[in-house]
């Protein structure tokens, strides 16, 4: 009998179904995190750096978006019990259908990003932020550092200080990030090259139907616990 994986941090993500987008996506991070393991990455033309340098920073989180942002379990709590609060939100949770999903230049990052109104994935996003909130530990001086080094605001300073993550709430921004920082005179072919290679995979309208638990292993990789289609 295989050994449990013991996980230092947990998040909830979303991340796509089984099928061409999930495993492009995959490939082109250098990371499976459903299966927990590294793949091979694509051949892709033209591109101004190899792939394994563009996707160095996103690659141990796999193909996803942030939903709950990775935390510390609180004291008394366990994950076994975050397991079940897991699959009970998710049963109770509302289908959201987006536009589209379009890449779109983040900072000096690209991602994938939602076309149109965005008025009930940011509702699902604060409602899973606020599910799991009682097994969030708080944060540790090193971890609040570590958030206040690029520089806050207020009220990224106060979502820091009782969400735990600056970029939730009212900052929450969905996005399934495919690069790290690049230099800016990159950007523009790097968005034609990948908008050329993930857009024909997507379908649209776009569902967001499911969420998935996620844990992160002592070396810093993610690894897909439970995904859970929303039976509302």
């Amino acid at each position: 009998m295989s050994v449990p994986m013991q996980f230092t941090r947990y998040a909830v993500y979303f991340t796509p179904p089984e099928g061409a987008f999930s495993e492009f996506g995959a490939a082109w991070l250098g990371w499976d995190a459903a299966r927990g393991t590294a793949i091979a990455h694509p051949e892709v033309a033209g591109l101004p750096a190899p792939v394994s340098e563009i996707t160095e920073t996103p690659r141990k989180y796999g193909l996803h978006a942030t939903m709950k942002p990775p935390f510390r379990l609180a004291e008394g709590q366990d994950e076994a019990g975050l397991r079940a609060a897991f699959a009970q939100f998710c049963a109770q949770a509302q289908p959201v259908l987006l536009d589209g999903l379009t890449v779109t230049t983040l900072g000096r990052f690209l991602a994938l990003m939602p076309e149109g109104d965005t008025t009930a994935l940011d509702a699902l996003a604060a409602q899973t932020v606020r599910a799991f909130e009682p097994f969030r530990a708080p944060l540790s001086e090193a971890e609040l550092a570590h958030r206040r080094a690029g520089g806050l605001s207020p009220d990224q300073e106060a979502r820091l200080m009782k969400w735990g993550y600056p970029h939730v709430m009212e900052g929450f921004r969905f996005h399934i990030t495919l690069t790290g920082k690049r230099p800016k005179s990159e950007l523009p072919a790097l968005r034609d090259i990948l908008t050329a290679k993930f857009i024909p995979l997507l379908p649209r309208p776009y569902p967001i139907d499911a969420l998935s638990l996620m844990g992160e292993d002592a070396q810093g990789w993610f690894h897909l616990i439970a995904r859970h289609v929303f039976t509302p």
